[in-house]
């Protein structure tokens, strides 16, 4: 194969490869190497102290190694943002991206793993034997249905964190914005009956949210149409959610599944017309979080709906996973979870649409990622749920 020689001159043109260059981390050292001294406990003798007492007591390597706070992004690039299977090398800025986040929002140390395999049993078998030098596994841009087993053999496997944020932080932002968008006109999640579109790895970790939350009923739609127990080409995934959903009966399209409802939840990348919009209930909530492009134009939805969010930073409500990922994790590892569970994920959900408080509006009912009060808000209540929850360690 021949590849074009690139000039980086002209990359760095665009302001996006002029901030790439190099990439987005670096390794600092949190102690002085100034002198011989230094050196010695740093490094050699004074170190061999320090290992044979972890190998004495294995639960010391949390207080004098920085496993306790550091994590694992791994991907094996088979589903990049909207990009889809890319290979891991091109996989790597965003799990550089995501290893930045972590620091910026709640001062976790993460790792950026892009590893060269796709089979199950080799990725769990990889994250498995790399799983001692980390405190939690963030699983990123695994493609469907594949990352469900993989997260699921993994949580089995390891006694740390494990947490696919393509599903679970996408599922807890949505649910704190539906909270809130439900709270202006006066109704709880018990009252609403929402359509979601796409059965991937969000679409299924948010109607499992919300199905946990208390959602009044829920349709899930793929691309051949509403998962129902009469279809017959379900996965077991989708099976699943076939029982355990849509309790009104319903078949059919996304569309016509949206007749009456009261919200949407765009997980698909498909487009609705602004017809289905219009046919759902009066006060209705339409979240369209494909990126970037959402399933319905924001201003078109928002002629219908009283609430409207997206994925994207330049209109207002933005579904950003960065609101909840950072302080799970931080979370946990303060209190050194062996897992994070369903209710740790509902407690992130709610400290989040807590946030909010009295100012909800309709183009407020999630705050920005830059909001100060977010990451020590989610901190708090994952901590304070795996305690009750019996997974904390300390």
């Amino acid at each position: 194969m021949t590849v074009t020689p690139v000039s980086l001159e002209s990359l760095d043109l665009d302001p996006a490869f002029a901030l790439h260059r190099g990439g987005k981390l670096e390794v600092r050292s949190t102690v002085p190497v100034r002198d011989a001294d230094d050196l010695s406990l740093a490094y050699t003798p004074g170190v061999a102290r320090v290992c044979t007492a972890i190998a004495d007591n294995p639960d010391l390597v949390n207080d004098y190694t920085w496993v306790s706070n550091v994590v694992a992004v791994v991907s094996d690039g088979t589903a990049v943002l909207g990009l889809g299977d890319i290979g891991p090398a091109a996989a790597m800025p965003v799990m550089e991206g995501k290893a930045l986040l972590f620091k910026q929002f709640a001062n976790v140390d993460a790792v950026p793993i892009c590893i060269d395999c796709t089979d199950v049993d080799a990725i769990v078998e990889t994250v498995v034997r790399l799983a001692p030098s980390f405190g939690g596994i963030n699983l990123e841009d695994i493609s469907a249905p594949r990352c469900f087993e993989v997260e699921e053999r993994l949580r089995a496997l390891l006694d740390i964190p494990v947490f696919h944020d393509d599903q679970h932080g996408t599922a807890i932002v949505v649910l704190a914005a539906l909270r809130n968008a439900a709270r202006l006109s006066g109704r709880s999640l018990g009252d609403l009956r929402a359509v979601v579109a796409g059965a991937g790895a969000s679409g299924v970790a948010v109607s499992r949210i919300l199905l946990n939350a208390g959602i009044g009923d829920i349709a899930v739609s793929d691309s051949k149409g509403v998962i129902h127990a009469g279809r017959e080409d379900l996965n077991p995934v989708k099976r699943a959610l076939a029982r355990d959903t849509n309790k009104a009966g319903l078949s059919g399209s996304t569309e016509q599944a949206l007749a009456g409802a009261d919200v949407f939840v765009g997980l698909s990348g498909s487009t609705v017309s602004e017809q289905a919009i219009a046919a759902m209930a009066r006060d209705s909530i339409v979240f369209a979080l494909s990126n970037p492009t959402p399933e319905v134009d924001p201003a078109v939805a928002g002629r219908h709906a009283r609430v409207v969010a997206t994925g994207r930073s330049d209109y207002p409500n933005q579904i950003n996973n960065v609101l909840a990922f950072p302080g799970v994790f931080r979370g946990a590892l303060d209190v050194r979870a062996t897992t994070i569970t369903e209710n740790m994920k509902v407690a992130a959900a709610d400290a989040l649409a807590a946030v909010v408080g009295d100012d909800v509006a309709e183009n407020y009912v999630i705050p920005s990622p830059f909001d100060a009060r977010v990451a020590p808000a989610v901190i708090a209540a994952v901590a304070r749920q795996a305690r009750e929850d019996g997974v904390a360690r300390k």
